[in-house]
This record gives C-alpha cells, sequence and structure tokens, in this order.
C-alpha cells in the first residue's frame, strides 16, 4: 500500500510536469490578485502584501471540486495548519468537532462572520480528544454553501479583534450574489471496513442546499440560503471479545422464555423475604440449560442459599448461549464510527443603501441539528441491564439537540471623510441532551427508555463601533480606532430528575440515610447504578447562570512609508467584568526587497479570556459511603471545593506570538510562493486537571492537610479547570500556488501546502500547594499528549486541477504526519510500561480524485470519492484497556483524518 502512495504522489508530479512544461500561454492567477481584507482595518492588499500570512479560499470552487460537504472538513484539507476531524463514544464531541490552527486549543482561534465576532459553542469538551477542556466555535452550524469565501489570517491578533486571536482568525463571508443557485449532494463510504468490516454501503448523506440573491432597488441586494442534510451513522467496531453472558443469564433466560422474570422476585437480593422462593426457581430453570454440565448442575442443585449460587453463576457461559440465541458477538458491539445527523439551516445576508453616503447591513441564520450517538454496549452480564426487558442487552445512545441562532444588523457609511461602521451583533447556542435506548437500572423494569438529560446554552451579544480614514500622506497613510462592548452568558439546564438520581427499593431517592439492603441491587449483590446510563443528566447542584460584560477600546494605523515598505501598527484596551484588563499591541512590517519579493515579519502580545464555561461548569456525582455523602467529579473553578484545596480563580492566558517569512511572485509562471516562520508563546493555558484524590491514609503533614481540604469541600475525587501550564508553539507554513492556461480550452491549477508545527510545556506546572503531592493530575500524561501529539506535526497537501474545456478533474493528495494516541500502555509488548509509552499512529497519505462536467453554463455534475484507495490510520494493538475488548479497532482519541474509509459521492449544482 505504501508503494501504491508513492507511485500516486509521483504519477501526480508528472501530471503537473507534463501540462506545465507543454504550455503555450500563461495568464495570471486569479490567485495572485485576490484582495485581502481580513487583518487590516484598511482598503485591502494582495496576498503578497500582507505583512503577516493569511489564506483566501474560494469554497464553492472547493464544494464543486472535493467531496467535503461542510467547512471543518473543507478547512481540514485544504489548509495544512487547520486540524478537524469527527469523534466517536465521546458524549456531545460526537456533535461537535474540535476546530485546531497551528496546533493550538479550538478556543485559540477566533471565528468571525462577515467581519464580525461570532459566539462559541455551549458545548465545552471535557472527553478525551484534542482540545480537551476548551470551548470552541462550532463552524458546522453554517452551512458551507451560504458562503462565498473563507479568509484564515495564521497570526496573532489579539490586538485588532480582542480574545481568543491567538493561533489566528478564521473569517466566513457569506455570498452576496443575485440569482438562484443551489446543489443536491449524495454521498456514502464503501470498502471492506464498511458495517463493521462486513463490506457494502454505510453513512450514507444527503443534503440538498437553494440559494437566492435578488436586488434591493439600485444598489442593495438580499441574499438567502437555504439548507437540510441526511447523514446515516456508521461502525468500525472489531468483533467483540471477552465475557457477555453468565449462568445466571442463561437460567434467567430460560426463566423468561416461560414468563417468569427472577429479577422481578427481588428488589435488593440482601433483603428479600422470598429468598427461598428464589433459588427454588433458580434450580428449576437451571435443569432446562442442556449445556451446563453434570458438575455444574449438581452444584447448582446443591446450594441452600442465594449466596452459595452467587458464587456458582458468575461462571462464563458466552460461547454456548450465544449459539443457543442465535447470536455472534458482533451483535454486542458498540458504534465506533460516525454519529447520525439530520439537519436543517436557513442564513441571509443583506445589504440596503439609505442614501449616497449610508447603507445599513444585516445578515444571520438559524440551525437546527438533531444528532444521535452511541455509547457503550451495556452487557447481560452487568448490573447496568435488566434482564427482563433486554435481555441480550443494549446499546445506549446520546441524542443531541442543537439550536444555534444568529442576528447581526449595523449600518455603515461615511461622515467628514471616516468610514463609519456601528453594529449589533447577537448570538446563541443551545445544545441539549436527550437519553434514548437506556434505562435508569435503579428503576429495574419500571424505567422509562427516553430521558431529558438537560444541557448548557451560551449568549453573546456584541456591540461595535469603528471609524477608519485613509489619508495622502507619504505613499499612504490609514487611521483607524473603535470600541466594543460584549455581553455573555453561559447557562446549565438540569435535566429530569429520574435521569440524575438514584431511587431505592420503595421508589424513593437515595439519600446518606438510606441503609445498604435498601438500595437496588442485581442478582449478584451489585448496587444498580444512578440515572441515566451513558449520559446521566446534569442534576440541580450542577444548573447554573453565569454572566459577564467586557469593553475595549483599539487604534490602528498602516502607513507606507515608501512604495517598498509597509508598515501596521495596533493597540488594544479590554475590560472584564469577571478578572479585570489586559492591554495588547502588535506590530508588522511588509517589505518589497525585489520586484515580486517580499519579507514580512509581525510580533504582538495577545490574551484569551477564559471561556464562562470554563469558569461554571460542573459535573458531579453524589456518592454514600458508610452513611456520609461525598462528591465526585468536576467542581466549578469558583466552588467552595476550589478555594478549599486552593485552586485560583481562573484569569486570562497570555501570549507573545512573532512570526517572519518571504513571499515571492513570479507572473510569468503565474505561482506564488509563501512561507512563514512562527513562534507563539503562552502563559497560564487553561487546563481540565485529571482527579485529585482525598488521602485515605495520612502519612505525611500534606496527606493531612489534603485531607482536611476534601472534608471541608465535601469530596473524595475532583478535578478542576486551572491556569496550569505554559507552553510553546514553533512551526512554518509554506504555500505554493500556480495557475496556467495551456491553450484556449485546457487550463491547469496547482496548489501545494506544508505546515510543520510543534507545541511543547515548558516551565513548571502552577500548582496549588495543597495538592503538590499529586503534582502530575494537574497536567497529566494523557494531557500533555492531547496538548503536544494529538494533531499532525507535519501536514501537507498538494491539489492539482486540470480543465478541459466542460470537463475538470481535480486529484488532491493530503499527507498526515504520525499522531499519538494518549494512553499509557505497554505499546511493544516487551512486559514493561514506559511513563511515556504510547501507542503512534503512523503517517499516512489520502488520494482524493474527482469529475466534474459542465453540461453548459447553469448545469454541472461532479462525481468523485475521498480516501479513494481506502487508506485506513494504524490499527490499534490487541490491548483490552485501548480496543475495549477489542471493539475500538481505530483509536477513539486521535485520528488525523477519520476511520470511515473511502467515501464515494455525486453532486449536481445549478445556477441561474
Amino acid at each position: 500500500m505504501r508503494s501504491f502512495e508513492k507511485k500516486t504522489i509521483i504519477a501526480s508530479a508528472a501530471f503537473i510536469s507534463a501540462f506545465y512544461f507543454g504550455q503555450t500561454d500563461s495568464a495570471a492567477s486569479k490567485k495572485i490578485d485576490d484582495v485581502v481584507i481580513l487583518g487590516s482595518r484598511g482598503s485591502g492588499r494582495s496576498l503578497t502584501d500582507t505583512p503577516v500570512p493569511v489564506d483566501i479560499i474560494n469554497i464553492s470552487k472547493i464544494l464543486r471540486q472535493s467531496p467535503v460537504n461542510n467547512i471543518s472538513q473543507a478547512l481540514n484539507y485544504v489548509v495544512p495548519s487547520f486540524s478537524s476531524t469527527s469523534h466517536t463514544v465521546n458524549d456531545g464531541t460526537d456533535f461537535v468537532d474540535p476546530a485546531l490552527l497551528r496546533g493550538l486549543g479550538p478556543d485559540q482561534v477566533l471565528v468571525l462572520l462577515n467581519g464580525k465576532r461570532r459566539y462559541q459553542s455551549s458545548l465545552i469538551n471535557v472527553t478525551l480528544t484534542p482540545g480537551r477542556g476548551s470551548v470552541g466555535t462550532d463552524l458546522n452550524a453554517i452551512p458551507a454553501f451560504a458562503l462565498d469565501k473563507i479568509e484564515v489570517l495564521r497570526d496573532g491578533a489579539s490586538a485588532q479583534y480582542g480574545s481568543d486571536a491567538i493561533a489566528g482568525v478564521v473569517n466566513l463571508g457569506l455570498k452576496r450574489r443575485l440569482g438562484l443557485s443551489g446543489q443536491v449532494f449524495l454521498g456514502g463510504y464503501a470498502s471492506p471496513v464498511t458495517n463493521n468490516f462486513s463490506g457494502g454501503i454505510d453513512g450514507q448523506t444527503i443534503s440538498a442546499d437553494l440559494n437566492y440573491g435578488a436586488k434591493i432597488g439600485e444598489k442593495g441586494f438580499i441574499n438567502v440560503t437555504g439548507s437540510v442534510q441526511y447523514r446515516d451513522p456508521y461502525s468500525r467496531a472489531g468483533v467483540r471479545q471477552g465475557d457477555i453472558f453468565n449462568a445466571y443469564n442463561a437460567i434467567n433466560y430460560r426463566a423468561l422464555q416461560d414468563g417468569v422474570n427472577i429479577d422481578g422476585l427481588y428488589k435488593n437480593i440482601t433483603n428479600t423475604a422470598n429468598s427461598q422462593q428464589i433459588i427454588n426457581t433458580v434450580k428449576q430453570y437451571a435443569s432446562q440449560v442442556d449445556y451446563f454440565s453434570p458438575l455444574l448442575q449438581s452444584q447448582i442443585s446443591g446450594a441452600g442459599s442465594i449466596t452459595e449460587l452467587q458464587g456458582i453463576l458468575g461462571k462464563d457461559v458466552t460461547d454456548q448461549e450465544l449459539k443457543y440465541r442465535g447470536l455472534g458477538r458482533k451483535d454486542f458491539s458498540l458504534r465506533a464510527g460516525q454519529s447520525k445527523l439530520q439537519s436543517g439551516q436557513f442564513f441571509f445576508n443583506s445589504e440596503i443603501p439609505v442614501s449616497e453616503d449610508w447603507k445599513v447591513y444585516s445578515f444571520g441564520g438559524y440551525s437546527y441539528r438533531l444528532g444521535n450517538a452511541g455509547g457503550f454496549y451495556r452487557l447481560p452480564n452487568t448490573e447496568r441491564n435488566i434482564n427482563a426487558v433486554t435481555p441480550n442487552g443494549y446499546l445506549p445512545q446520546i441524542e443531541a439537540n442543537v439550536n444555534d441562532y444568529s442576528l447581526a444588523g449595523g449600518i455603515k457609511g461615511k461622515w467628514n471623510g471616516w468610514n463609519v461602521d456601528f453594529s449589533n451583533t447577537f448570538g446563541k447556542n443551545a445544545f441539549n441532551f436527550g437519553v434514548v435506548n437506556t434505562f435508569n437500572a435503579s428503576l429495574g423494569d419500571s424505567s422509562p427508555r427516553t430521558f431529558k438529560a438537560g444541557g448548557s446554552e451560551f449568549l453573546q451579544n456584541t456591540v461595535n463601533l469603528d471609524f477608519s480614514k485613509k489619508y495622502d500622506v507619504l505613499n499612504g497613510l490609514n487611521l483607524a480606532f473603535g470600541g466594543e462592548y460584549r455581553h455573555e452568558n453561559y447557562k446549565v439546564n438540569a435535566g429530569n430528575e429520574n435521569s440524575y438520581v438514584s431511587y431505592d427499593i420503595y421508589g424513593r431517592v437515595v439519600t446518606a440515610a438510606t441503609p445498604d439492603n435498601e438500595l437496588v441491587t442485581d442478582f449478584f449483590g451489585k448496587n444498580r447504578p444512578a440515572g441515566s446510563q451513558v449520559f446521566p443528566g446534569f442534576s440541580p447542584d450542577n444548573a447554573v447562570s453565569g454572566s459577564r460584560n467586557s469593553i475595549a477600546a483599539y487604534a490602528d494605523v498602516e502607513i507606507e512609508p515608501t512604495d517598498w515598505w509597509l508598515v501596521e501598527g495596533a493597540v488594544r484596551f479590554e475590560n472584564y467584568s469577571d478578572f479585570g484588563s489586559t492591554f495588547n499591541y502588535k506590530l508588522a512590517t511588509n517589505v518589497k526587497l525585489a520586484k515580486n519579493f517580499n519579507w514580512r515579519g509581525a510580533v504582538s502580545t495577545g490574551f484569551r479570556a477564559p471561556s464562562l464555561a470554563q469558569i461554571y461548569y460542573s459535573s458531579t456525582s453524589t456518592l454514600i459511603q458508610q452513611g456520609q455523602t461525598t462528591q465526585v467529579g468536576t467542581f466549578r473553578n469558583n466552588s467552595e471545593a476550589a478555594q478549599a484545596l486552593g485552586i485560583p480563580k481562573l484569569k486570562q492566558e497570555t501570549s507573545q506570538s512573532y512570526s517572519t517569512g518571504i513571499t515571492w511572485k513570479i507572473p510569468a509562471l503565474s505561482l506564488v510562493f509563501t512561507a512563514d516562520a512562527y513562534l507563539i508563546k503562552i502563559k497560564d493555558r487553561v487546563v481540565l486537571t485529571d482527579l485529585f484524590f482525598r488521602p485515605d491514609k495520612v502519612s505525611s503533614p500534606d496527606d493531612q492537610v489534603l485531607q482536611n481540604a476534601f472534608d471541608i469541600a465535601r469530596a473524595s475525587a475532583a478535578n478542576f479547570f486551572a491556569n496550569a501550564v505554559d507552553s510553546q508553539t514553533k512551526g512554518l507554513d509554506i504555500t505554493v500556488s500556480q495557475n496556467t492556461r495551456i491553450s484556449e480550452r485546457i487550463s491547469l491549477e496547482n496548489n501545494f501546502g506544508l505546515n510543520l508545527n510543534q507545541t511543547k510545556r515548558v516551565g513548571d506546572i502552577h500548582a496549588s500547594p495543597k495538592l503538590v503531592s499529586q503534582i502530575n493530575n494537574y497536567f497529566s500524561e494523557p494531557n500533555r499528549v492531547y496538548f503536544e501529539e494529538a494533531v499532525p506535526r507535519i501536514k501537507a497537501t498538494f491539489a492539482n486541477t486540470v480543465k478541459f474545456s466542460a470537463l475538470t478533474v481535480s486529484l488532491r493528495n493530503s499527507y498526515f504526519g504520525k499522531v499519538t494516541d494518549a494512553d499509557v500502555l505497554d505499546a511493544n509488548f516487551d512486559g514493561v510500561t514506559g511513563s511515556r509509552e504510547h501507542f503512534v499512529l503512523n503517517d499516512r497519505i489520502i488520494t482524493d480524485l474527482s469529475v466534474g462536467y459542465d453540461f453548459n453554463k447553469n448545469i454541472s455534475a461532479t462525481i468523485g470519492s475521498n480516501n479513494i484507495l481506502n487508506v485506513l490510520p494504524s490499527k490499534n494493538p490487541n490491548i483490552s484497556s485501548l480496543t475495549a475488548d477489542n471493539q475500538f479497532v481505530y483509536s477513539r482519541q486521535v485520528s488525523q483524518y477519520g476511520i470511515g474509509g473511502r467515501f464515494l459521492f455525486a453532486r449536481v449544482e445549478f445556477k441561474f
């Protein structure tokens, strides 16, 4: 396979060369002349004249020529420094793909819509994936078909745009076109790995988009987009290993077939008046299990107590019982792969002149998505299953109901020579969890199968007033200043009671006063767990509403002292109601060293305000231990538990960014080359710690201090969000673009991009003095991997598009470097587990191919494939802690490009 991949690259290079050396004419590349607005308060510049690197992506062309169908997918394959993949069996992260730029967190890249700050998701990523502990912006809440272009500024820009712009800025530009256009997209996975390695087709996707733009008056317009999508799930789970059925399951099943429910004869196996009836019933139906050995039958018939039966009936009988029930081990696998999704989205963009110099504008939209993702399979031989209802166990599922609302409006124009823009931008995300096909096991067979588990909301409202003016000084001077006021609110809403509590044998909520013999158990005496299985609901203790306000002022200047030198400077002061103020600056320059050859560089400071979710989120469970209540889980950063354990209140992350690079434009070849090196230093990064534990024994003064602190906090295990570490990121971005007209009817476009990136933790961990004895839990080895090795350190794309009159052929090869799974384990099977020993996923090359045809100027069609060679990630070694009894064939924690395999698609597009 690796040889085949190399041949593909060689063929691609030969493909380019043949067309390049055979050219008879050349035309200026449109890419060379693209005007960049992002990162400047002026009138915009060409790509090579900007002082910092900016990518301009024609999203309409990307959608037309490639298999991608959303913004995250498009950027993941087109921008090498951008990473975003889907995840599996990771709660809410199954529905919102974390997006990272230059290897930094999802919350360290700022997203704009039409140049205005976009709100973040209310979902905080607390599961085992890159970006753990962060809150990002959900790019896929906006339909890709509503966009005209995407700009990606790859440099720190907090001095210009405020919080979050540490790694860079992504600006999504909505369409302004007039007329009607639309597309229908059909796709699905087709390879030997589909349907849990049974082959065929799965993960089918169908979507339809419609866009219409109309004039309003002479110069005004309104453009609207509607989008609907249905996506089937897929699974790449292996055949489950391990125990599934025990002897008691076999006996109970025979009884159920006869209309008798043995589990219905008790609620707490140690506290029942009909013990003898239970014993007699077990013995009666044990005789109907024909594969029980004579010895086992003798042991069962001779048992005189439930305790004796418990010691006998835990025996594994999986293989025999599977045969009896006509089932296979594959019937008990989880769903390892893409979640199910249904969505409907509507967006608009409008602008209406009200005078010669002034115009009002508005844009926004609504997005509704309903997702369904599976959890871990609940087996029949566990206390989590209700055998009378689901004798073969069940796959609990999380249903996410995600609603996004956004609306921006403003007025802009000229006043005394100044460009003025006054706007208000509102956005809200509501993420509600439902749980289906599950139980609250403490309710037994009277449990409902669906639950409302609560959810989260995030609201943001931003008011901006911006002024800019261009002066005819030297070779050009642009001054800009303005202000911003922002209000934010974060909520966690509690679920229904039955989604988070445990009930006793009388149907009452379990409290500290509930005796052990009134807790609901299974036959083996194990307490049945509380809440809805797979996702216990948020309790009233977790429910919260927290708000803050911020106010900012900035000034920005661009000056060209000569026709070969550009200097930009910006300063910004911002004050937050919760943690205080911050001041940031940026200085950048572009120098024309020779005709078409420029040097550019920038230095800046930046910051990221801790998200409200990081401050207010909590997810705790109450345990009853020796008649006392204690809590376990994630506590709020401002909680009593955090104060007792010495966790400081969250403050802003601060950064220093440095970049230097060159741009080289060769008009004769229609070629543009850019190379930019960067260094980003971040202090006080917010991390989600691992659990800290209350010491059971006191063997030192530190243990005593920690034990007392946990007692004050009324907790036995706790983790928190904390400003725990500093980091350093360094890297190099290279882009090459070339566009050639071979003849009147043939043109060739080539694009190459490379990102080299490395992030390292530097310095000591910022630990609470009370938690020094457990300092490794502040920033554990898995956390280090998510920071440093969970996204490729090397990533490259090489895309070639040739157009023969009405026929377009696109070939793209993407290289994804190695990544590391976060689990610490004996990956080399030498019998010794090193402190930094992990499973490493090897590098891969993914090839995409598409062929499009323009039937006329209005209608076109494209067919093709993503990952046409069906190149799959490295398989997990067969270590149970990594594969969960062989179910996770591929890592569920990290992924360079997904685990789906070959994806085939067809797209029909029209425009009038």
